[in-house]
């Protein structure tokens, strides 16, 4: 399964939703590879990703993709993160 982790510059903020992503999958008992994108690239990376994770916002920006996305609120909320991820992971 690829995850992609979606923030404007596909640095600071992406990351973080990384990290914080591997240790709810990793709770979850799921193996993901997770990936950092920027806003630029994301729609192009989207073609191969199965979900992916990124602010309301940029969800908004980001349009129709193939896979399902999953806006995060709080990107250090862990409990968040697992239940999102958790949510969405049912339905594939």
């Amino acid at each position: 399964m690829k995850i992609l982790a979606v923030c404007g510059m596909g640095l600071g903020s992406g990351l973080l939703l990384r990290m914080q992503a591997e240790k709810a999958l990793k709770q979850l008992g799921v193996q993901a590879d997770v990936e950092v994108s920027d806003m630029g690239s994301a729609r192009a990376l989207s073609a191969t990703a199965d979900l992916i994770i990124t602010s309301e916002e940029l969800a908004q920006q980001l349009g129709n993709v193939k896979p399902r996305v999953v806006t995060i609120t709080n990107f250090v909320n862990l409990a968040e993160m697992v239940a999102k991820l958790e949510e969405a992971l049912k339905d594939r």
